[in-house]
């Protein structure tokens, strides 16, 4: 098919596409313009095979809603993800391309209120997004009902897979009606998915959409090649060469995820830990204080952050090699998105070079060689960054300052240069005192 290059030209209707231009959504993605007009025109069952990141989410989404019949209060929509997080993103975003249209959409998931989602239910929706586990626990005790339902969606079928969803998947797909469609989402496609899409999809359309390579070209790969007793301090230094860094650190265990954490918080550095022995509650609260930039660093294991969609991620950082080259894909995957640039970072200790290299070989990927930022170097970005902030300042805000009465106390009889260093010091703190960085 020729390429769709504007939502325009998929067969949405005018108010998905103000809703569309709401969000500030330009141009539909490949998997995108591939979608959308199949589903909208054909009464198909569709797998979509693309990597994470590609807009999955509207492809399915915004057919379902423009198909949903809103006078009707039946669950007319199920979507099944692989974690609380994506459940709950999901419904949020699809939750934003409905534009004024009388939708209810809910989220239900392991973990939060039963009581509020059962009131949900009764009081009728549209579309439910949620995890195996806990749509098969509505279904057996009658709170949800699926007798009205259009479509079923698998999304990140690999991800349930892996997850160990298979049986609770097959349990629900049992309990929808034939005449409903299904729509399967996934990175790759496994034997066992492929033997799902047999029995439960009728001659579902593929579409598949290759890349160059498995991983994104806005993404910079890097490898370090660091002793295991070093990674801390590299990190630090990698954090500091940047003036925004906004990123997750890729851990292998929750014991090291939660020691990297509490030493970077112990260091200054505005860090959570965040690994499956937290509460959902405190889950929800870390992913919020990110997504509101109170904090700018995540640390995580692969099985915490799965489903966790931040935007705009700087750098992902490989503290702990992946185990290979699909943990590998999934990580580097959270940052170069959506037309914007980032860094994907991997240390590399001497006895993990040997696994490194077969990672590298299987994702297909150009992953270039640096070496960790000296102190000194550090210092000098710093410095700059520093004295362009303070220059930037114009003489209009110092005349209308409220200190400048201050000011001019502290001058008096004093050098000038000596009061600006005491100050900076104060505000800057241990900033430029190279001494802080430890040898490697």
């Amino acid at each position: 098919m020729s390429e769709l290059t504007s939502f325009a030209d998929l067969g949405l209707s005018a108010q998905t596409i103000a809703a569309i231009e709401a969000k500030g959504f330009e141009e539909p993605t490949k998997i995108q313009s591939a979608c959308i007009p199949l589903l909208l025109k054909d009464q198909v069952d569709v797998i979509g095979q693309a990597q994470t990141g590609t807009g999955k989410t509207a492809a399915f989404g915004l057919p379902i809603l423009e198909i949903v019949d809103p006078s009707m209060y039946q669950v007319q929509a199920l979507i099944l993800a692989p974690t609380r997080e994506l459940a709950v993103q999901n419904a949020e975003e699809i939750n934003s391309l409905k534009g004024d249209r009388r939708l209810e959409i809910a989220a239900v998931y392991g973990g939060a209120s039963m009581e509020l989602q059962l009131r949900k239910l009764k009081r009728g929706v549209h579309v439910v997004v949620g995890t195996p586990g806990r749509i098969l626990d509505h279904l057996r005790r009658g709170s949800l009902h699926l007798e009205h339902l259009k479509f079923v969606v698998l999304d990140e079928a690999d991800e349930m897979l892996d997850m160990g969803f298979i049986d609770d998947i097959e349990e629900v797909l049992k309990q929808t009606p034939a005449e409903k469609r299904m729509l399967c989402f996934s990175a790759t496609m496994p034997l066992p998915i492929q033997r799902l899409a047999e029995r439960f999809m009728h001659e579902p359309h593929l579409v598949k959409i290759q890349q160059d390579t498995m991983t994104s070209n806005l993404t910079d790969q890097i490898y370090v090649e660091v002793k295991e007793s070093d990674k801390l301090e590299a990190l630090t230094r990698i954090i500091d060469m940047e003036e925004n860094f906004y990123g997750i650190i890729f851990c292998r265990t929750k014991i090291q995820c939660d020691e990297i954490g509490r030493k970077l918080i112990d260091r200054g550095y505005d860090a959570e830990p965040l690994h499956g022995d937290l509460s959902q509650k405190q889950r929800e609260l870390i992913l919020h204080k990110m997504r509101e930039r109170s904090i700018s660093i995540i640390v995580a294991t692969d099985v915490a952050a799965r489903g966790i969609d931040i935007s705009d991620l700087t750098h992902v950082i490989n503290f702990s090699l992946p185990e290979d080259p699909d943990a590998y894909i999934h990580r580097v995957g959270r940052t170069g998105r959506a037309g914007k640039t980032g860094v994907a970072i991997t240390f590399v200790a001497p006895r993990e070079f040997k696994r490194f290299s077969f990672i590298k070989k299987v994702s297909k990927t150009d992953i270039r060689r640096e070496s960790v930022p000296e102190a000194s170097e550090i210092i000098r970005i710093k410095r700059a960054r520093i004295l362009s902030r303070l220059s930037a300042l114009s003489d209009e805000d110092a005349q209308s300052s409220h200190f400048l009465p201050i000011a001019e106390q502290l001058l008096d009889g004093k050098k000038p240069e000596i009061v600006v260093a005491a100050l900076l010091d104060h505000f800057y703190k241990d900033q430029l005192d190279v001494s802080k960085y430890q040898h490697i």
